[in-house]
């Protein structure tokens, strides 16, 4: 007799099966983002341009570019006078002084949620305070918060890094996190820098955006029943990846891969049930490709799992909302 709540074992199935958990991919900030860059290109006509890569996923940025969207890293090489969005990870100051000074129709694509971040450091840099600021100090969401107050802000990434930090004074810190940190992670490091520094101020609520618990909350719940994670996402997906980590942390395997095309069929030797969800920037086509190629890789029995229902939505700015895009402005074409 088996042990209780192990996992069945695979001979025990009659069939393999494949289990879609949701919530998963798009969250509310991307809906959004994406909305903004079609709707720009509807009424402004191509070559609209991006600040960098609007989400975190090849796929919806390869759509994007066959739209006419252009994805820069500079505003250098965005022509004067040109339209210019800002992706859903934000930009520091200095990236929005430089459109100003190009003259550039600036569209702001950042999630709302990473704005919040913003306006903290922007609160705390005020109180004259140092802000230690918890992410991947390389993210493009880590770049734009941390270039609200670049001099009072410190990047930390690990309870080793908090243990390192020299600060000028214990009584004058605050600390603010990345929206899409894995929860277990994050709280160990806020853990230790209250520990280090007891007077520390964190922000009004928990800045790790819903969508990223969310998702890690039913990856956690689903990897008790499944051999396997697969989750969908771009490999520089900041949630894609913690995705992954919550599954192992939990003792399920997991991959990442970016569509079906990156499944290795040896992945599943000896598996008999598969989780399959997605990053909060990967599209639910993916997710259907997946589906697919699993079913022919004999995971013919799915079914989905829906442990969370999200009823987040944001509203696009106003600039594109009273706007006619110019194919409706034109009226019906003759014939």
């Amino acid at each position: 007799m088996g042990e209780a709540g192990a996992k069945p074992s695979v001979e025990t199935r009659t069939q393999r099966k494949l289990v879609r958990v949701s919530p998963r991919g798009f969250c509310a900030g991307v809906v959004r983002a994406v909305e903004i860059v079609e709707r720009a290109l509807e009424i402004f006509r191509p070559p609209v341009y991006v600040h960098h890569e609007i989400v975190h996923n090849r796929y919806v940025v390869d759509q994007l570019r066959l739209r006419g969207a252009i994805f820069v890293e500079s505003v250098e090489e965005v022509p004067n006078g040109a339209v210019l969005i800002f992706s859903a990870h934000g930009v520091p100051p200095a990236v929005r002084d430089q459109a100003r000074e190009r003259g550039l129709r600036v569209i702001d694509a950042t999630c709302p949620l990473v704005t919040k971040v913003h306006m903290e450091a922007l609160r705390f840099a005020r109180e004259n305070r140092t802000i230690i600021l918890i992410g991947h100090r390389d993210h493009q969401e880590i770049v734009g918060t941390s270039g609200e107050a670049p001099d009072r802000t410190l990047v930390v990434g690990s309870v080793e890094e908090v243990d390192q930090l020299r600060v000028e004074d214990p009584n004058r810190l605050a600390f603010l996190t990345q929206t899409t940190l894995s929860l277990y992670d994050t709280q160990e490091i806020v853990a230790r820098l209250r520990q280090r520094f007891p007077n520390i101020l964190g922000p009004a609520s928990d800045d790790i955006c819903y969508a990223t618990q969310n998702r890690q909350e039913a990856v956690e719940q689903i990897g008790k029943e499944v051999d396997l994670i697969l989750v969908v996402g771009s490999a520089n997906s900041s949630n894609s990846n913690r995705l992954v980590e919550v599954s192992q942390r939990g003792g399920t395997q997991a991959r990442l891969i970016e569509d079906a095309n990156d499944i290795d069929a040896s992945w599943l030797d000896g598996v008999g049930s598969v989780g399959l969800t997605a990053g909060a920037s990967a599209p639910e086509i993916l997710v259907q490709q997946v589906s697919e190629r699993l079913a022919s890789l004999g995971f013919s029995e799915q079914s989905d799992l829906d442990f969370i229902r999200e009823d987040v939505r944001f509203t696009l700015p106003p600039e594109l909302v009273s706007i006619v895009p110019a194919s409706a402005a034109a009226g019906p074409a003759a014939g």
